[in-house]
């Protein structure tokens, strides 16, 4: 019996057997391109942060005599010392800069996210008239780049004297269209109806029924909304160059710029703008690295939903 299901099973192996090897090296062939191009991107995004690295721990002298991509022997004691002498150039003025960053970054993030999550839960959750008008001008807003408003806000702004205020770099920070796009895409899918109707009936107001229903349901969306919106903060540089005059108020981006234009007249801010440099996207690492879980599912979520 064993020997005739061996002898009919034999042709139809051998049909398949070659269609399933060329599968089998096909998918090989598929992953390891895909591999080898993953990793060519991940080498050019992660070789200049190593280079800031290397470079960081390194005194002046040794940046042109010395292997760009490698370490000194002497790079822990470069490091504390350029370090401190970072922190301590002109009065701890970068330290001031790191506030100002955090400032503008952590609590307009923060602002922005709650915003945007009430105007996308409204959006979701609430029929009115206008609702889509309203949905599809935000969602406009998504393609009109930052630095194209920059300018009419600086009017704006100094008509009613707020420039080179707090106020003039956190205020526009506050405003997020693609947040709005995401919670409202969030919201539809995750927010029974059914669970909110039941607050209701307990007697919770609709304010309440947002932090305590909602939002702990759109958390992964918030939590990918803040990130978002923590990066944007930070790196934003055309918005304060132009609102910002007093070097207290300036953003760590905007700080090692104004070094960077002073380095002919001052050879030595060479290295502290390269140290500088690399601790400004620490903060953004440990971002990253803290929330990956909830940002990059919640960002799935949304995209499927």
């Amino acid at each position: 019996m064993s020997t005739a299901t061996a002898r009919k099973a034999s042709p139809r192996d051998a049909g398949l057997t070659p269609t399933l090897r060329g599968a089998g090296r096909e998918s090989i062939l598929s992953r390891t391109a895909a591999m080898l191009i993953m990793g060519i991107f991940t080498l050019y995004f992660l070789i200049p942060i190593f280079w800031l690295l290397v470079s960081a721990t390194k005194t002046q002298d040794q940046f042109t005599s010395t292997a760009p991509l490698w370490f000194t022997p002497e790079a822990i004691p470069n490091f504390i010392s350029n370090i401190g002498r970072l922190f301590s150039y002109d009065d701890n003025v970068f330290i001031k800069w790191i506030v100002n960053s955090v400032l503008y970054a952590g609590l307009g993030a923060f602002v922005s996210t709650i915003i945007a999550s009430m105007c996308g839960y409204a959006l979701a959750k609430y029929g009115f008239r206008g609702r889509e008008a309203v949905f599809n001008v935000v969602l406009s807003g998504v393609l009109v780049p930052a630095t194209a408003l920059a300018l009419p806000l600086f009017l704006i702004f100094s008509k009613i004297q707020l420039t080179n205020t707090f106020w003039a770099v956190f205020l526009p920070s506050i405003v997020s269209p693609f947040g709005v796009y995401l919670a409202r895409i969030y919201a539809a899918s995750s927010v029974p109806d059914e669970l909110l109707e039941a607050a209701r009936l307990d007697g919770s107001g609709e304010l309440r029924t947002f932090f305590t229903v909602a939002a702990r349901l759109m958390a992964p969306a918030l939590v990918t909304i803040f990130l978002f919106q923590f990066v944007a903060i930070w790196n934003n540089f055309f918005l304060p160059l132009i609102m910002l005059r007093d070097q207290t108020l300036f953003p760590v981006t905007l700080g090692l710029y104004a070094w960077n234009s002073q380095i002919s007249q001052i050879p030595e801010l060479r290295s502290l703008v390269i140290v500088g440099a690399f601790v400004s996207i620490v903060p953004l690492i440990i971002a990253f690295l803290s929330l990956q879980r909830f940002w990059s599912g919640g960002l799935a979520a949304g995209s499927v939903k």
